[in-house]
């Protein structure tokens, strides 16, 4: 009797283990691992702590390429889209992980999500500043999609000109690291997907300046304002404060290491359909920050096979305008 009912419930268990996404049975079946100690102490759902499923599925994604030869630095990425942007005490949230286990090193630092769009009439998935209730990989789209991403080499670009605090006009050249993909997230580069500060130049003007480098053909160059959008949203590219940026790069430079970031589409079609049916979502082995899962109600994951004939009918319909030319600065 007591044979049998064990066999029952070793059937149940695994009946639930594998009823979840893939990558939640990795995690599932790798729960009790080789977790050192003080990497254990920032596991959690509280501030500068990570989640146990999103620090195992980022370790198991890294452990993955080491063991293939595919990365060899001595650190590697985690993000967690699910949790808030923003801080209880009106800072920027932490929840993305630099984690460096052979220096025995965990830092957690800000990083934006995509802010999607509003199409008229045909669809409307924008997101709020603090908390991502919709995700995608589908071109066009400007949502984060989380999965598996390898860093790739950095590329530097110039922006432009602003006045810095010195009053000498300062260039900002930004770096990108892009991300490679996999599965889900292999049209990253279609996508033009990666890392970078969140900077930009804003109000720009034409300043006649023939001896800069960064000068057009005709002798100008962009000025305007330097602004930092690191508590903002982005085009679904993940965007770091200038001085988190600046360690990413310096982390990654000729080195490329592993990003994960989550929630993936079954993770968010998981838990939608357990807050459509008012169940439990740590009973049925889910995650989603309790905080953003509250303000937001139920996630949404958006196929790229469904959204981007939307956005591509939408492109086709806007009427056809030559690019916008910046006007010469007066007063310079």
């Amino acid at each position: 009797m007591h044979g049998r009912t064990g066999f029952i419930i070793l059937v149940n268990l695994l009946i639930g283990v594998f009823a979840l996404p893939a990558s939640a049975q990795s995690f599932t079946a790798g729960q009790s691992g080789d977790l050192p100690g003080w990497l254990r102490a920032h596991v959690g759902e509280g501030e500068d702590e990570i989640a146990p499923l999103v620090l195992q599925r980022a370790r198991t994604l890294y452990q993955r390429k080491i063991a293939a030869g595919a990365v060899r630095n001595p650190c590697y990425f985690a993000m967690d889209a699910t949790r808030p942007h923003g801080s209880d005490n009106g800072g920027e949230g932490r929840r993305f992980y630099i984690i460096c286990e052979s220096q025995r090193s965990f830092r957690a630092i800000s990083s934006g999500h995509g802010g999607g769009r509003a199409i008229d009439g045909m669809a409307d998935f924008r997101n709020g500043k603090r908390c991502a209730k919709h995700f995608s990989n589908a071109l066009g789209s400007r949502l984060t999609a989380g999965g598996v991403y390898v860093t790739d080499e950095t590329r530097s670009s110039f922006k432009g000109y602003y006045q810095a605090s010195s009053g000498r006009k300062a260039a900002l050249v930004r770096p990108f690291i892009p991300f490679a993909g996999e599965g889900e997230t292999a049209n990253a580069e279609q996508r033009a997907i990666g890392g970078h500060a969140a900077v930009l130049i804003k109000g720009a003007c034409l300043l006649r300046d023939p001896s800069s480098p960064h000068a057009n053909a005709s002798g100008y160059v962009p000025l305007g304002e330097l602004v930092d959008y690191s508590s903002g949203r982005s085009s679904g590219c993940t965007s770091w404060s200038p001085q988190g940026a600046r360690e990413i790069v310096n982390i990654t430079q000729k080195q490329p290491t592993t990003l994960y970031i989550y929630p993936e589409a079954a993770d968010i079609e998981a838990v939608a359909r357990a807050v459509a049916a008012g169940q439990s979502l740590s009973r049925l082995g889910l995650y989603w920050n309790a905080s953003c899962l509250k303000e937001i109600g139920t996630p949404r994951f958006w196929p790229r096979q469904g959204l981007e004939p939307v956005l591509a009918r939408y492109q086709r319909k806007q009427p056809k305008s030559p690019p916008a030319s910046l006007p010469l600065c007066r007063g310079h």
